[in-house]
């Protein structure tokens, strides 16, 4: 019986062993994709590299980024982190989870709008997973860290789209059990100023921002080490 047990055992531990092993390659082999598949739309769509107030942007050729992806919306950069992508857009908020641009299985996801969004919203809200390699919103800790944030530049983020580049100023970084109110997209009368009131009252830093119910927000949210957690940053466009 104790022998059996054993045998048990061993069987157990070494399943567990194999399925570790198959979970840490995929992981390196997601991140190496990754890197090789934003090389390949980089040297595709990006025509030249422009400044935008303190960041350097892209002019995209957005004709060729959806003839690679259709569902390609936007291309967002933070300042001095790893975030330089397209920007993805579909029918919910699910499949960019475990695809990447390509629209291959990837545990690595990619960086997507929200599907309810649409770039003239009061919320413009994109998410990304928070890869330890520092890919999709893997650097977007960076916002949390007070020498970074005393750097001014570091503040800015940047939306390219079809029409333009749009530069937005964080205001408001905070972790937040997973919930659904900072991910609202349509306000009713008055509703907005009290949800920027909220959201700027939250955050671990004054950053000084001014807000009014004239101002339109950039979102971005990922997961955080801790679960059922979200690193949340807002900016003022």
């Amino acid at each position: 019986m104790k022998k059996k047990i054993q045998i048990i055992f061993e069987v157990v531990l070494i399943i567990l062993v194999i399925i570790s092993l198959y979970k840490v390659i995929t992981w390196f082999i997601n991140n190496k994709e990754t890197k090789e598949e934003l090389k390949e739309i980089k040297d595709k769509v990006i025509l030249e590299d422009i400044s935008i107030n303190t960041t350097t942007a892209h002019k995209i050729d957005f004709n060729n980024l959806k003839d690679i992806n259709s569902d390609s919306i936007a291309w967002l950069i933070v300042n001095n982190t790893n975030i330089d992508y397209p920007v993805v857009k579909t029918t919910n908020n699910n499949y960019y989870l475990s695809h990447n641009f390509f629209k291959n299985k990837s545990d690595a996801g990619w960086v997507f709008l929200d599907y309810r969004n649409n770039l003239n919203d009061k919320n413009i809200i994109i998410y990304a997973h928070n890869r330890l390699d520092g890919s999709m919103f893997g650097t977007l800790n960076k916002l949390k860290e007070t020498n970074y944030l005393n750097n001014l530049s570091n503040r800015e983020i940047v939306l390219t789209t079809n029409s333009g580049s749009l530069s937005y100023q964080v205001f408001s970084i905070y972790e937040i059990k997973e919930e659904d109110y900072y991910l609202k997209t349509n306000f009713k009368d008055n509703e907005f100023k009290e949800f920027l009131s909220t959201i700027k009252n939250r955050s671990i830093y004054n950053l000084n921002v001014d807000l009014d119910n004239t101002t339109q927000i950039l979102t971005l949210s990922t997961c955080t080490k801790e679960d059922g957690y979200r690193l949340v940053v807002h900016a003022k466009r």
